[in-house]
This record gives C-alpha cells, structure tokens and sequence, in this order.
C-alpha cells in the first residue's frame, strides 16, 4: 500500500503545491505511479473556483473509489468543506491547504483529518514555504504569496485559503538562485494575489512591497527570467511599469484580473476599478513594451448583468488591446455574497454569452500572433522534441509557443518569428 497517483486542478500555484506533495511523498517512501490502476491511493488536489470544478473533483474521487482506492481529498474544497466531507462514503481522507504538505506523515500515522484554520481566527497563520527540487524542466513556479485579503461578491478562494501572506525575501532570493544553480532560466513568480505580497511585512525601511521584492530579484539572483502571475489593474503601478521597462529579466507577459468589462458589473463584483482607468492602463503598457502579452480573466453573465451590461463589456473588450481572454461562465458559489443578489441568469444565457467573449479572444490572439510575424524574439527550449512533428518546442518572453526545426534543450536562442514556427 504505498503507490500513489496524484492529479492537481486549477491555477499554478496549486498545480507547484501538487508538484511539492508528490516529492514530500516519494521522499517519505511512497512511489508515484502515472497509471491509475497500479495505485493504492488516489490523492486529488483540488480547485473550489467554480461550481464545474467541485463537480469535477467529486466524479474523479468517486471513479478513484470504485475502483478500488483509498481516495485522498485536499487542496480549496478540502479546506472550504472541512469535515462534512468525511461522510462521503468515497472520500477516505482529509487535508487542508497547508496540512497536504503533511500528507505522509498524516499517512503513516493513519490520521485521516487535518484542516488547518487559514482565517486567523484562533491562532496568526503565517506563510508556509514550501521548496521544489525538480530539475526536469526549464521553467519553474515559485510561490511567494497565499490567501487573499479582498471580498470580491463572486469568490469562494479567501475561506480555501485564507488571509493573504508572504513569503520572506530572503527565502524567495534564494529558491530563485536556487533554481538558476540548478539549471533553470526562468521562473513564474505565483501566488493567490500576488500583488498582496509584501503587505504583512510591513516593516519601516524593509523589503515590503511587490516593487521592493522585484527590485531585489533583478540585483540579487542570477535568473536569466521571470515572469508575475494575475495583477489587479491598480497593483500595477506606473512606478512598477517604470521598474519592468528596464528590466533585464522581465518577460513582458501581464495577466490582468478584470473579471467584467462594464463598470455596473465591477461595481456588483465588489471590484474596486473602473473599466476606463484600466483600458488607459493597457495603452501605457502597449505604449513601453513591443507586443506584450496582456492576458485577462472574465466572468459571463454575473448576477444581475443584463444584456446593455453585456454588450458594454463585449464593445471594451474589442477595443481594448488585450492579447487573449480566460472567459468562464458566472458560477454560484455557497458562502459569497453575490449568492444573496438577485437577477440570476439562467445557465444557457451564460453560455450564450462565454461563448460570444470566446470568439473575440480567439481573434485576439490571432491578431497578437500577426502582430509578432517578422519580429526577433528570444526562444528558451522547453523540451527535446515534441513528439507530434518531431521539432523542438520553445516559448518566447512575451509568451508565444514556437516550434524550431534546431536547437538545445534549456537554451536560449534569438529567432525571428515566421508564421509556420508558431504554436496557435
């Protein structure tokens, strides 16, 4: 009884958690398998970010359980959910957010429950770091945050993980040096809210703000480059773009965490910035940057949006600059306060209207990809050879996926983007 097969949902940094759980694990004597019927425990990292997403993990541990293994539920719904899940008859054990780094240790004293309180309610929670050793790849995740402060109307994840905490500066300069000794060039800078980071380390003279932090990584690491994860609009600063405009290791790669496009929409989302306030931003930014890439979440049909709403955000998204768009359905969330608001929209509408932000975010990033055809962009290598055309799979810094007829796995190399090298 000690084979696991182990899978993580949703964003990146529960994705580099479920990376960490894995090798805590195998140091533990576990063994990973990557089939499901040579395991013994199933372990499901979970995302709460949708109402999709919890029936998604709710099948694969059902599936997992009738199969015959013993089925280990972490990550957002473990956390959010706590010990009502142990009812489940397929749901064998329990771990919150932080516990899941225990997971083993859990294992071996055949302690099923462990739900950490993220809220600080009973005690002060403080970051937990965490490090990855994986040396098999050329881009890594490093988380420097978690939790988040904000009440958005819309969003579950502050009760999945708590109050927003950072790293030390000291523990992120090193992971990072880290990294670059052992090979890497580029790391992802993740987080919940990222743009949080810094604030508990309020210290008079101290590194504590996101500025600060990068300030740092561009003087004290010898990564060659990073790129940030999802910003709100006002957390990215004109003194923040001053800095990254002449950076040597920033990718000009922005996700920007819009959610609508209609400033009736904002306003019920609890966002605290107006539509024309980051449309102005995304000109700044196009303005200093050649061919960034401006990446953006948005939710379809939140409560309330009707169809003049809509329509606003579809004619602001067209004009906007925006290189592509993470478009997703409005999903009720138990515990939020939008689940309160009336003026639900049926779930065909939502569709209906996810559907139709799609297809600009299709053309987007088709416009995006013309707009780099001729130019000159530095490559990093990702992987030998992809096995569909046998060619080498690159990425640019400004996030276009390439393939190359020559080169290096983990290196660098400046090419000139043709039609037929990119990856759509």
């Amino acid at each position: 009884m000690n084979k696991f097969y182990l899978k993580s949902m949703g964003c990146k940094s529960n994705q580099f958690e479920g990376q960490i759980v894995a090798e805590k694990m195998v140091e533990a004597g576990y063994s990973q398998t990557q089939k499901l019927e040579d395991a013994d425990f199933y372990i499901l990292n979970s995302c709460s970010v949708t109402h999709k997403s919890d029936n998604e993990a709710f099948y694969l541990l059902r599936h997992a359980h009738s199969v015959g293994l013993k089925t280990i539920l972490t990550g957002c719904i473990a956390q959010i959910e706590r010990d009502k899940l142990l009812k489940e008859d397929y749901i064998d054990y329990v771990f919150g957010n932080e516990d899941k780094f225990k997971l083993a240790e859990y294992l071996n004293k055949e302690q099923n429950y462990a739900v950490k309180d993220l809220m600080g309610v009973n005690e002060k929670v403080e970051f937990c770091p965490v490090s990855l050793n994986d040396t098999t790849k050329t881009r890594i995740s490093l988380k420097i945050q978690d939790g988040c402060d904000n009440r958005c109307s819309y969003c579950i994840i502050p009760f999945g993980r708590g109050k927003s905490r950072s790293a030390n500066p000291e523990f992120i300069i090193n992971e990072i040096n880290r990294y670059a000794q052992n090979g890497y060039k580029e790391v992802v800078l993740t987080g919940i809210h990222i743009g949080l980071w810094g604030n508990d380390l309020k210290i008079a003279g101290a590194c504590s703000s996101l500025l600060d932090l990068l300030k740092l990584i561009e003087d004290k690491t010898n990564i060659h480059r990073y790129r940030l994860g999802s910003l709100n609009p006002h957390e990215i600063t004109k003194e923040l773009l001053d800095f990254l405009q002449g950076s040597e290791k920033f990718c000009p790669h922005f996700h920007l965490s819009l959610q609508s496009a209609c400033n009736n929409t904002l306003k019920r989302m609890n966002r605290h910035y107006t539509v024309e306030y980051y449309l102005e931003q995304i000109e700044d930014i196009t303005s200093r940057f050649k061919n960034p890439f401006l990446g953006s979440d948005i939710i379809a049909g939140f409560v309330g949006e009707t169809e003049e709403d809509f329509y606003t955000t579809v004619e602001n998204l067209k004009k906007s600059k925006l290189s592509k768009i993470h478009v997703f359905p409005y999903s009720i969330r138990t515990g939020t306060a939008a689940e309160k608001m009336e003026g639900h929209l049926p779930d065909e509408e939502k569709e209906k209207r996810a559907n139709i932000l799609k297809k600009i975010s299709i053309d987007k990033h088709k416009k995006f990809l013309a707009n780099n055809i001729g130019t000159v962009q530095e490559i990093l290598i990702e992987k030998h050879l992809d096995k569909h055309t046998g060619l080498y799979k690159g990425v640019t810094r400004n996030y276009i996926n390439v393939l190359l007829k020559e080169g290096k796995f983990n290196s660098l190399k400046n090419v000139i983007i043709t039609q037929d090298l990119i990856i759509s």
